[in-house]
C-alpha cells in the first residue's frame, strides 16, 4: 500500500492516531509566543493542519484561520471541525495564499515532511513569501544527530467496535539528509486483526545546519521541546520548537 492510500484510507482514524496529543497546550503555546515574539495582527495559517485540530484552538482565542494539507479528506474533516476557517489542498513546499498572514504554524514534526533540504528550503522560502513584516513561524523538529533508531511512541485507543494500536518511531541511517517515519496500525474487531506498516520519507537535518537555512530569511529562537514552559535550548536534547520572525 502506498503512502498516500494509507493516509487516504485511515483518514477517517487519524485523529485516533493522535488522541496522546495535548493540542491545546501545543496551540497555546505558540499563541503566547506570537504575542512575545510577533506583531499584533490575528491572520493565521497552519500548514500540513490534518483534520484541523490546532486550527479549532487558535479560531476559539480570535485568530482567523486558514489551513492546508496535501490530503483531501483531512481537509473535508478539517472544514467540517472549523466551518468558520478556509482550507486548500497545497503542498507546504511551494504553495501560495492571496493576503500575507501574521502567524504560520506547523505541527508535529510535518516540516520534515519537505523531505529533503532543497524542497525544505522552498518551503522556507514559501513561509517567508506568505508572513506580513514581523510575522512569525513556529514548529517543531528533531535533530539527526540525536535520533535513537531502536526508540518508539505507542498508544492504543477504541473506535466504532475496533481497538487500534498505533507505533511510531524515527530511523536515521547514520548519514545523509533524509530519514524514515516508521508507523504500524492495528486495527481489531472481533476476531479480525488488519495491520498496516508503513514509513514515510522525511528530511533530515542537525539544528546548527537548520538555523543556518532559517536565518536567510529569520531572526531565530530555539526552545526546548515543552509547550508548558518556555526554555531556551540547551544543545543538549534532540526536540526543539523553533521561533521564527520575518525580518
Amino acid at each position: 500500500m502506498s503512502e498516500t492510500v494509507l493516509y487516504t484510507d485511515l483518514s477517517a482514524y487519524y485523529d485516533l492516531m493522535c488522541a496522546d496529543i495535548n493540542y491545546q497546550a501545543q496551540s497555546n503555546c505558540i499563541a503566547r509566543l506570537h504575542q512575545i515574539f510577533g506583531n499584533e495582527g490575528r491572520q493565521h495559517l497552519d500548514l500540513a493542519c490534518g483534520t484541523g485540530p490546532h486550527i479549532r484552538y487558535f479560531l476559539d482565542s480570535g485568530y482567523q484561520s486558514q489551513g492546508l494539507d496535501l490530503n483531501q479528506p483531512m481537509l473535508d474533516k478539517a472544514q467540517i471541525r472549523c466551518p468558520e476557517a478556509s482550507f486548500s489542498l497545497q503542498n507546504m513546499c511551494s504553495f501560495r495564499i492571496d493576503q500575507p498572514v501574521d502567524l504560520i504554524t506547523c505541527f508535529l514534526y510535518s516540516i520534515h515532511y519537505s523531505g529533503d533540504i532543497a524542497p525544505l528550503e522552498a518551503c522556507l522560502e514559501a513561509v517567508n513569501n506568505a508572513l506580513t513584516s514581523g510575522g512569525l513561524f513556529c514548529f517543531n523538529s528533531v535533530d539527526k544527530r540525536f535520533i535513537d533508531n531502536q526508540s518508539s511512541t505507542a498508544h492504543s485507543a477504541a473506535f466504532d467496535g475496533s481497538a487500534f494500536n498505533f507505533r511510531s518511531g524515527w530511523f536515521y541511517e547514520g548519514q545523509g539528509s533524509q530519514q524514515r517515519l516508521r508507523l504500524s496500525i492495528q486495527k481489531t474487531t472481533g476476531e479480525q486483526v488488519e495491520v498496516w506498516q508503513d514509513s514515510h520519507p522525511m528530511v533530515a537535518v542537525e539544528f546548527p545546519e537548520l538555523s543556518t537555512l532559517l536565518e536567510k530569511h529569520f531572526e531565530v529562537f530555539v526552545f526546548e521541546h515543552d509547550y508548558d514552559k518556555l526554555v531556551p535550548w540547551a544543545g543538549q536534547s534532540g526536540n526543539a520548537i523553533f521561533v521564527c520572525v520575518k525580518r
